[in-house]
């Protein structure tokens, strides 16, 4: 237990937590973005987990890894936003159900 006095179990449990919910976001939201945002939530859930690890066994090698897990996201989020953007111009909808059907 740290200086804080909140156990590692805590921030494990709401890492889950969050985790779930993108998971359950990816599987039943149909807009991209929701879709989208649902991802990001994961990555959040996974650096919480790593980042409260590190802290307990008072390691470096998590905080490298959300490190890297940031800057992968970070460019998740450039590339995600511009194919969204422009299946948008293109489709006049970010649907995912609509987006099977890449016809004109």
């Amino acid at each position: 237990m740290g200086s804080s006095g909140v156990s590692i179990e805590l921030y494990v449990l709401l890492s889950a937590v969050l985790f779930v919910m993108g998971t359950m976001g990816v599987l039943l939201r149909r807009n991209a973005i929701l879709v989208f945002m649902s991802v990001e939530l994961m990555l959040n859930a996974a650096n919480l987990a790593l980042v409260a690890f590190a802290r307990q066994w008072a390691g470096g090698d998590g905080h490298l890894m959300v490190f890297f897990v940031m800057t992968v996201a970070a460019a998740e989020v450039a590339v995600g936003l511009a194919l969204i953007v422009a299946i948008f111009r293109t489709k006049k909808s970010i649907d995912i159900d609509n987006l099977h059907m890449f016809k004109e």
